[in-house]
């Protein structure tokens, strides 16, 4: 259920996308709110300034959490964004142990508002193979002798 409270800080997540766009970046921002609701970090797509795939302000901001946030502060966080979380993203965002997302645009929305931002080929993927081969460096890691 979104709030009054969550709006006020999705309208800041909106607003960063907005600026975003006077800076020449992409039209997405986000923000991560601690359990009070102070806004902790910040952030904005730069996707095309850095070069990097993955600079996605959601992806920053999970990078951001797992290193600075101890487990139980991330999980009582929530990240305001300007655009619901591409899969990326989302592994990010589940992996940092993050608690909620809110969300203004569907990605249904976003890409009827933009059609090239559905436009993605699918990559085909064999496997598995080779278990007994693959299995040594995960055993060696997680069960030591």
């Amino acid at each position: 259920m979104i709030t009054s409270g969550d709006e006020t800080l999705l309208r800041r997540a909106i607003s960063i996308a907005a600026h975003a766009v006077t800076l020449g970046d992409a039209p997405y921002g986000s923000l991560l709110a601690g359990p009070d609701g102070a806004i902790l970090a910040e952030a904005h797509n730069t996707v095309r300034r850095d070069n990097d795939i993955t600079a996605h302000p959601e992806l920053k901001l999970a990078r951001w959490a797992a290193r600075e946030l101890d487990l139980d502060t991330a999980a009582r966080t929530t990240m305001y964004t300007s655009c619901q979380p591409c899969g990326m993203c989302g592994g990010g965002i589940v992996r940092s142990g993050l608690g909620r997302v809110v969300y203004a645009l569907a990605t249904e929305q976003l890409v009827e508002l933009n059609p090239q931002s559905g436009d993605w080929p699918t990559v085909p993927q064999d496997g598995p193979a080779l278990f007994d081969e693959a299995r040594a460096p995960i055993d060696a890691y997680y069960r030591p002798s």
